[in-house]
């Protein structure tokens, strides 16, 4: 197994996160990479696999986790609904978003936005570690990378202002100088 822990160049503004998975929270028929950012279930040619392997796998079972199934269900208070097709293909790549701003949670899959699967998570109040999930037999997960970008002050107070508007089309009618409209406008 090839360690997949090559730091990634991020964008100004962004901010890199290292995730790993932990070592102490896995059942016996998980193997992780050395760096502990790759893990690897039911990997034993010769072995079938004899029930579940995971890595805290508590996708959606509690009022605190919001979670995607590889069978395409989205999972949160233990409750599931159907969100996407499953995907059994190999080599599936799903990307997690999310969007503490406008506390929204969604997900790709191979690059594609599958829509929104969450709201209201910026009212939680506790911290949120979106994951993906899969008991398929031979699957392979690899945490890549995690970046957010922090709002400047000036992003904050233009993002401040519009959710306190009815309508964008009352931009002009603000009492403010017209650099700050046009930046309102084209936020």
């Amino acid at each position: 197994m090839q360690c997949p822990c090559l730091p990634q160049s991020i964008s100004s503004g962004f901010v890199e996160e290292h995730w790993v998975w932990d070592v102490n929270a896995k059942s016996p028929a998980v193997q992780l990479s050395p760096c502990q950012r790759a893990v690897y279930f039911h990997i034993d040619p010769i072995l079938q696999s004899e029930g579940t392997a995971g890595v805290r796998g508590t996708k959606g079972m509690d009022s605190e986790s919001w979670g995607l199934s590889y069978k395409g269900t989205v999972w949160h208070c233990g409750q599931s609904r159907q969100y996407t097709e499953p995907f059994y293909e190999k080599a599936t790549i799903i990307g997690v978003d999310l969007n503490l701003y406008d506390g929204t949670m969604a997900f790709y899959k191979n690059g594609l936005h599958l829509g929104v699967a969450f709201t209201g998570l910026n009212k939680v109040g506790v911290p949120l570690y979106p994951i993906v999930s899969s008991t398929a037999a031979e699957t392979e997960l690899e945490l890549v990378m995690r970046s957010c970008r922090f709002l400047s002050l000036q992003e904050q107070c233009l993002y401040t202002v519009l959710q306190h508007l009815v309508d964008e089309v009352h931009i002009d009618t603000l009492p403010l100088p017209g650099f700050i409209r046009r930046q309102l406008k084209e936020f």
